[in-house]
């Protein structure tokens, strides 16, 4: 993973630190898609392409600051590591906004809804409101998935210019997933096309048998998608009918609803007021 900067301004070290905080959710092989909790230095230093001495370096660091903390000869995570995805999202101002409407969404539904937002080829879930049931796949705030898998995947590649969906999709997904090969690009190009038109796309198990989902777009005072919105079903108990019927109006509502109130967040007034000590002056 190191080795890989090219500008004059590239600071390989911290480039290092975060290959060392990312290899702890790289899929550990014949686990099926888990990810790594504890790791010894040698796993770690092997999953993020380091020397043992580097790795040994930059664990301790990263132990010193509260990412990470060391536990029966294994180094693990800690929750502070949360604070730096965490940091984006209430940066936006997203999960405030979404989390009462999407509560109220699920409690009418019964059924868990994402949001999320397009990071090359991926999604990358920001907000989540989930239900007690048994679905293939873990998912939770920051977990990544092949976009074209994926109904918000979908509206979020269909809201891209024409010229710039080859580019994301070119880029290697990180979610661990292995590649899709379930549609040529023509038909993919024919079903963005179609979400665009329809407003609304679909993914049945698509992703994993028994994961049945349906998406729509999260638009800005400008009108621009920034997010996509979904409801999420067992395929087994809600058939894509009963999905299209009676969850998609529900979840239709609910984004417009997320929508006007992310327009309003953005329109707020807002002024940066120098501090005391730049303009001399003291506070009462």
């Amino acid at each position: 993973m190191a080795g890989r900067g090219s500008g004059p301004d590239f600071v390989e070290a911290l480039a290092r630190g975060l290959d060392i905080l990312a290899a702890f959710g790289q899929p550990v092989t014949g686990q099926h898609g888990s990810e790594h909790r504890g790791m010894s230095l040698s796993e770690v230093a092997a999953a993020a392409g380091l020397a043992r001495p580097t790795a040994r370096r930059l664990l301790l660091t990263l132990t010193e600051l509260g990412f990470v903390r060391s536990r029966d000869g294994a180094f693990e995570l800690t929750p502070k590591v949360l604070s730096l995805g965490m940091a984006y999202v209430s940066s936006l101002g997203m999960w405030d906004i979404a989390r009462p409407h999407m509560e109220a969404l699920v409690a009418r539904t019964g059924e868990s809804s994402s949001m999320a937002q397009l990071d090359g080829s991926d999604i990358v879930y920001v907000a989540r409101v989930s239900v007690p049931k048994l679905i293939a796949l873990r998912v939770e705030i920051g977990t990544r998935f092949p976009a074209v898998q994926t109904s918000q995947g979908k509206i979020l590649l269909a809201a891209l210019p024409a010229g710039q969906v080859a580019a994301a999709l070119a880029q290697p997904s990180r979610s661990g997933l292995p590649p899709y090969i379930g549609r040529t690009a023509d038909q993919l190009h024919d079903e963005l096309t179609q979400i665009r038109a329809r407003g609304w796309a679909l993914a049945d198990e698509e992703l994993a048998p028994g994961v049945r989902s349906v998406a729509v777009p999260v638009r800005d005072a400008a009108g621009a998608t920034r997010a996509a919105m979904n409801v999420t079903v067992h395929a087994a108990e809600t058939s894509t009918e009963h999905l299209l019927r009676e969850y998609l109006p529900l979840l239709l509502t609910t984004a417009g609803e997320v929508s006007a109130d992310w327009a309003l967040w953005e329109s707020r007034p807002h002024a940066d007021l120098p501090r005391a000590a730049e303009t001399g002056s003291a506070t009462a």
